[in-house]
């Protein structure tokens, strides 16, 4: 067994590797986080952790005494996203298994996002900043190594988690503002902040942000629905509203619990509900990356998944729950046939989406703004007076 002194040399080393690679592939473009990247112990923080298996939904757990201790530093400082838990409940880690059928909740975001968010944030020495997700607190422990702890305000929705986060803080040399709670609310006792960063995904943006950000401050987080994220944005705020532009990739953050899709999909619809007619569109649009993109702004309540009918072929069901609207895509000889039934014809509304998006030029996301104020929030094309899609409330 390595000592804890070998372990520590070994780990500069590889954060020392890691902030090169970050470097050279132009995530880390400051001194100030590159110093930050170098002294932040990222095994401190995933002292465990689950990876892919062999099967799709297979996960396997990672420890010194699963993998060996050589090969476990070797995956921290990896530039990966580990899973820390799943379905919201702890890790039984005195005898961990392979886990199978489960939905991957906290986890420690690969390296090279987080530190480009940090750099994107824009931050300066005495800024005072709010995360909302602390996870497993290294990208807090970056921002307090850049800031000071006294500068750092945390807050994460599990308690375990946060437990676990504020341990591993303290035993690295650092004391951030650390609270269990809904990051939705903020914490205004603490405001005015300079920034707002959020690592996992919500569906607009709360309006406690808006109120405790000052104006001419940052807020930076990933908006997203039930079927895929939408992206980062970073918005500006002036006040009671704030605005922004999309970043031209798409990093995508687990949705916040409190923001998370409703357990039952809605009503199946049965054979002869709704109305049918001849799409212009298939159900490819609900995974390719620019429909899929305003396939989500256009049905934000709605979520997809595809099965045989009766023996036959393969349909896609698109369910809206909160308004209990459906579309249902069936095979033709001539392509494909949609079934609408609800209040929203949803299939049409998306073919609406994807042919404005046509319109302009099949843009990436940079192309796409969000306007913000208390009420209402809206995702707009090339600029505010273009076409526009609501966020949720």
């Amino acid at each position: 067994m390595a000592s804890e002194t070998d372990i520590e040399t070994v780990a500069v080393d590889l954060r020392r590797r890691l902030a090169r690679k970050l470097e050279k592939d132009g995530r880390l473009r400051s001194p100030e986080w590159r110093a930050a990247v170098e002294a932040v112990p990222r095994h401190r923080f995933i002292p465990r952790f689950y990876r892919e298996g062999a099967g799709v939904t297979t996960w396997e757990p990672v420890t010194p005494e699963t993998v060996g201790m050589e090969e476990w530093l070797r995956l921290v400082y990896e530039d990966e996203t580990w899973m820390t838990q799943f379905d919201g409940r702890d890790i039984d880690w005195a005898d961990p298994k392979g886990i199978s059928n489960a939905a991957p909740t906290p986890s420690s975001t690969l390296p090279s996002l987080v530190v480009r968010m940090l750099e994107d944030l824009d931050v300066q020495d005495g800024m005072k900043v709010l995360e909302i997700g602390t996870g497993t607190g290294y990208s807090t422990a970056l921002m307090c190594h850049r800031l000071g702890s006294e500068s750092v305000t945390s807050i994460e929705t599990d308690e375990g988690v946060a437990r676990r986060a504020g341990h591993a803080l303290t035993g690295c040399g650092h004391t951030p503002h650390l609270l269990v709670g809904d990051g939705r609310a903020g914490h205004p006792d603490g405001a005015p902040y300079d920034r707002l960063i959020a690592t996992c995904g919500f569906r607009s943006i709360p309006p406690a942000w808006l109120e405790q950000v000052r104006p001419g401050g940052v807020i930076l987080t990933t908006l997203r629905g039930w079927m895929r994220s939408l992206g980062l944005v970073k918005l500006i705020v002036t006040g009671d509203s704030a605005s922004g532009w999309f970043s031209e990739d798409d990093p995508s953050f687990m949705i916040a619990r409190q923001q998370d899709a409703p357990e039952g999909l809605g009503m199946v619809p049965g054979p002869d509900d709704g109305t049918v007619r001849k799409a212009a569109r298939g159900p490819e649009v609900l995974t390719s990356s620019g429909p899929a993109f305003m396939a989500q702004l256009a049905a934000p309540d709605a979520r997809f998944f595809s099965m045989a009918v009766d023996g036959g072929p393969v349909s896609t069901f698109l369910l809206d729950s909160v308004s209990d609207s459906f579309a249902v895509l069936a095979p033709t000889d001539g392509g494909w046939q949609v079934r609408q039934g609800g209040p929203r014809r949803l299939w049409d509304a998306i073919e609406s989406a994807v042919a404005t998006w046509e319109e302009y030029g099949s843009p990436n996301t940079a192309a796409f703004g969000v306007t913000v104020s208390r009420d209402p929030q809206a995702v707009w094309l090339g600029n505010p007076n273009g076409p526009q899609w609501p966020l949720p409330s």
